[in-house]
């Protein structure tokens, strides 16, 4: 192996300020056993994205730059925008100097211990490693059996995932150029980073529970990120809308034709085949009518919406003004 290369870990952070210290303490001491044994570089860092946290996060992470700014360094977004946004505003940020990048959560339950693994799989040639559970001991059922049906259910719709993987994973540079051409507003990063190809492999692991505070993942959230995710990456819930359209529309027919047979045969009220024949035809003719103009409006919807996907505010890190102010012009257009 040549020169150990420059990694940097990319934690974003929404009202972690629970478990940030304790983070801090577990990836600084990762980091040494890993510089110890050649595997990073020692110009590696640790960013923490700040999610527009409304308690002391940022706090925190100007105190963990201003002490050990050989370690952590901090971005912090205008404004909230989301988990997916802050992960890839962090990897965007630092794209341009390091060599590696892996992304993780900052509450502790992914172990950090497959670091180790995950640098050896990129140095064998792998330029994604992925990080998947081996189990879901600590989920409880209702938890394990949405998850996993999530995951089939984004097989079924024809969205290339990695099962019981999360967002914790590394990239190289390489990867991560071709991330950013990537334009999406809409983010879903499981579905976009297999999109981009190149050699890639998983780790195993066990994930733990929460070291402390409370999920930023409700049930609320964890839907919605489903939906989001599907919407992302298949039109087949289009194309099932005009197929049920289609088999409505050829129901009402032959429902039109049995009204007509049962009115005809004395078998019908007076006005109940005009209005059983109405709803039948015109339900079905709308269900088919909005299945064609939903297949060009979600082409069209994941397009148009140009919109800012985050806003750097601040880029604490020791390399200096020269690349922040570099990093504040890149991100205007993001």
């Amino acid at each position: 192996m040549s020169e150990p290369e420059i990694l940097y870990m990319v934690i974003p952070c929404y009202n972690e300020q629970e478990v940030l210290n304790e983070t801090a303490s577990r990836l600084k001491e990762k980091f040494l056993s890993l510089q110890e044994r050649s595997l990073i570089s020692p110009l590696s860092r640790v960013v923490f994205v700040n999610d527009g946290s409304k308690d002391d996060t940022w706090n925190i992470i100007k105190k963990l730059h201003s002490e050990h700014p050989e370690f952590f360094s901090g971005i912090d977004l205008a404004h909230n925008s989301g988990h997916q946004n802050a992960v890839l505003a962090g990897l965007m940020t630092v794209k341009d100097i390091c060599d590696i990048s892996i992304s993780m959560d900052a509450d502790l339950q992914d172990d950090i211990n497959a670091i180790d693994e995950m640098l050896e799989k990129y140095y064998e040639g792998n330029q994604v490693v992925y990080g998947v559970r081996s189990a879901r001991k600590t989920d409880t059922f209702f938890k394990k059996f949405t998850a996993e049906s999530f995951y089939k259910f984004m097989k079924a719709m024809g969205a290339d995932v990695v099962y019981n993987h999360a967002d914790y994973r590394l990239m190289s540079k390489r990867v991560l150029q071709e991330l950013a051409n990537f334009k999406e507003v809409n983010l879903f990063l499981r579905g976009m980073v297999p999109l981009i190809g190149f050699k890639s492999c998983s780790v195993y692991y066990e994930r733990h529970e929460r070291f402390a505070g409370e999920s930023k993942y409700p049930l609320k959230k964890m839907l919605a990120f489903a939906i989001n995710g599907i919407t992302s990456f298949s039109t087949k819930p289009l194309k099932l809308i005009t197929e049920l359209g289609f088999l409505m529309s050829i129901l009402s027919i032959c429902a039109f034709i049995w009204a007509f047979i049962a009115k005809f045969a004395g078998f019908a009220e007076i006005g109940w085949s005009s209005t059983i024949c109405s709803i039948w035809l015109i339900g079905g003719l709308q269900l088919f009518c909005l299945g064609i103009i939903g297949e060009y409006v979600g082409k069209i919807y994941a397009e148009v919406k140009q919109r800012p996907r985050f806003i750097v505010a601040d880029f604490l890190n020791e390399l200096g003004t020269e690349f922040i102010n570099d990093a504040g012009d890149n991100n205007k257009n993001k």
